[in-house]
């Protein structure tokens, strides 16, 4: 099951109304959908609260299959999709993913990391869905999040840009100035890394030397690990 979200917004379930007969008329798009899938999600919350509980992790590709596996007479194929699709299509579901906190398995464990795409496409879905209900421009915000997702990659940005698609002119300008800045910062710590090197000095003697934090050095190292 991939993390790619389509334009359409289905109702996160902490954000669905009741389901009652009388409102079907006035409830918002997704609302149907969600009854339907309320039964299957709150057996899940009821086997797996870590996964589907007040907290939301991202789940490893494949737990469909697994989750049948487990409990073949429990779920039925078409209404466990279901209900797997208004999860993954929430908006906690996608923050989760957003954070880039790895994949979990039924057990709750971490198993492997997100994507980067699927990190930026969380992105900008929650950024759309906000944008929508307000008046605030949070565009500068989705900058500083890509910016640490883009950093976070470690991939370059020819490989960045292929795995995450065209965005709307909006995003991509947000997006090119967070790969620009970051660019930047990788280069600047290169550069100290090579002054570095070159110096045959202890990370402590060197951070004196070039008037850096220490702290600095160290975690430059690091990134090279």
């Amino acid at each position: 099951m991939s993390d790619t979200v389509s334009a359409s917004t289905v109702l996160a379930p902490q954000e669905a109304p009741p389901a009652n007969p009388a409102n079907q008329a006035k409830a918002p798009k997704g609302a149907g959908r969600f009854a339907s899938a309320q039964p299957v999600l709150e057996k899940l919350f009821e086997l797996y609260p870590k996964l589907f509980g007040q907290h939301f992790l991202p789940l490893k590709l494949g737990v469909f299959q697994e989750l049948m596996a487990a409990h073949p007479d429990t779920f039925k194929r078409d209404e466990l999709k279901l209900a797997l699709g208004v999860h993954t299509r929430s908006t906690r579901y996608l923050q989760a993913v957003a954070s880039g906190l790895p994949r979990h398995d039924l057990q709750g464990q971490p198993v492997e990391p997100v994507a980067a795409e699927h990190v930026f496409l969380s992105l900008v879905e929650v950024f759309t869905r906000r944008q929508a209900r307000t008046q605030e421009d949070l565009l500068p915000k989705l900058q500083q999040q890509l910016t640490k997702a883009y950093d976070k990659s470690g991939l370059a940005r020819g490989d960045y840009l292929a795995r995450v698609g065209t965005p709307d002119a909006a995003v991509a300008a947000v997006l090119d100035e967070a790969i620009n800045q970051v660019d930047q910062q990788r280069a600047r710590r290169a550069a100290l890394l090579q002054a570095y090197q070159a110096s045959g000095k202890t990370p402590e003697d060197f951070a004196a030397m070039v008037g850096r934090d220490v702290q600095e050095i160290r975690a430059a190292l690091a990134a090279l690990k």
